[in-house]
């Protein structure tokens, strides 16, 4: 959540930050629902203030008749006070409502554009394979292989859910394994996170739980839904919470399940395991001062390289202009993996700092050496998202034989060197 201060004193920035990111924020009206608070706050102070002195007068008259008079309107002030605290209540719910409703401010060097067609292309690395056959894409390749079963997932769960079977229930625990020793070995704590979380966790993170936008399932009666990422559990752990400045920063690596609903999601950029409603990822997330964030960012940022580097998948990195930038991020990149089956790149990964967004939403501060609690940083970056991960590996190392190559980084995990078609 963008600080109320902040917004009362950069208006038109503010507008023309929500203007740059496509977002319909009424920030005019932010203004006049805080000054608004603001006055009925004065207001119930004087009230209180002057019911106090009425008391006071009270205790002190000696005069019967005017005594009464004194005692009627101290009742008739009293009826006034809960009125307003009523009407301030209902101010601030507004106020909430409508605050959270701005997107962050934007990095000056991120770039301004609609849609994710004006994302900039920062650099590229590896070489797209040249195949002697004509490739196939990763549906293809798993329904080959027995690998992917989306049939058996439509049966027993509905479209856009799928089985993994057979070598790739080792390629997805090779991954994960592959991703957390990668993110232990630079201090990166491993945390299995739970799947659900409280409503209050995912707003507090950026994210909108329940009504016709949402892309989260939630579960009817209660206060939790199913997350879409790790990165809900392992801020909201920390809600409410005041750490110290020699803790930071804090590096987390959580393990999960992510279920998202896709709505609207179509097309062949959308197909197989592109945009699934659930997959296992492993997710870094960071608490640090403001002062670390930018370079934390690009920590992880090296770190998503390292990783598909390692596994010898070509890719891009992208620096996502404002238009398609999520609400909490200040910055963010994206990694896009080669996947021949679409003759383009895709996302496979991505990374955003959040600066002090998030952490305003949760309440989550730090104590700088002799001085007061202050918001921190958050950020957070895919590490790994198997079921894209897969469609990268499967389609790079596809074989003219049918088979598949297992990247040499994996063979200690998967315990074999390819996956060979069924005999």
């Amino acid at each position: 959540m963008l600080d109320l201060k902040y917004i009362r004193e950069n208006v038109e920035a503010v507008k023309e930050n929500c203007k740059n990111r496509g977002v319909e924020a009424d920030v005019g009206l932010v203004v006049e629902l805080a000054d608004r608070r603001s006055a009925l706050i004065s207001e119930l102070n004087e009230l209180r203030h002057e019911q106090n002195q009425m008391a006071k007068s009270i205790g002190r008259e000696r005069d019967e008749e005017a005594r009464q008079k004194l005692i009627e309107e101290s009742r008739a002030m009293k009826e006034r006070i809960p009125k307003k605290e009523d009407e301030l209540a209902e101010i601030e719910r507004r106020l909430r409502e409508e605050q959270l409703n701005i997107p962050n401010m934007t990095h000056p060097d991120a770039p301004i554009g609609k849609d994710d067609t004006e994302n900039v292309e920062i650099r590229r690395w590896g070489e797209v394979p040249q195949f002697e056959f004509e490739a196939r894409d990763h549906v293809e390749i798993g329904e080959s292989l027995k690998l992917i079963d989306f049939d058996a997932g439509a049966k027993t769960t509905g479209s856009k859910f799928y089985f993994l079977r057979g070598d790739a229930v080792l390629l997805e625990l090779g991954l994960v394994r592959y991703a957390l020793d990668a993110l232990i070995e630079r201090g990166y704590e491993p945390a299995i996170t739970p799947d659900l979380a409280r409503d209050e966790a995912l707003v507090g993170t950026g994210f909108i739980p329940r009504g016709p936008e949402t892309q989260i399932y939630s579960v009817e009666n209660t206060d939790l839904s199913l997350i879409a990422t790790a990165e809900i559990t392992l801020a909201g752990q920390l809600a409410d919470e005041i750490l110290q400045e020699d803790d930071l920063p804090l590096r987390f690596a959580g393990l999960s399940h992510c279920f998202r609903t896709e709505a609207g999601s179509h097309g062949r950029a959308s197909r197989g395991l592109y945009r699934v409603h659930q997959f296992t990822k492993v997710e870094m997330f960071a608490f640090t001062t403001p002062e670390q964030s930018d370079a934390m960012h690009e920590e992880m940022l090296a770190v998503e390289e390292d990783i598909f580097q390692g596994l010898g998948i070509p890719y891009r990195v992208v620096d996502i202009c404002t238009g398609d930038l999520g609400g909490a991020a200040y910055r963010k990149y994206d990694l896009e993996a080669w996947m021949p089956g679409r003759g383009d790149y895709g996302e496979v990964t991505s990374t955003s700092n959040t600066t002090d967004y998030q952490a305003r939403r949760l309440a989550i501060r730090y104590r700088p050496e002799g001085s007061r609690p202050q918001l921190l940083h958050t950020l957070n970056g895919t590490a790994i998202a198997v079921s894209r991960a897969l469609i990268s590996l499967l389609e790079n190392y596809q074989q003219e034989d049918g088979s598949v190559k297992i990247p040499d980084v994996l063979v200690p995990y998967v315990g074999k060197k390819e996956i060979q078609p069924a005999r």
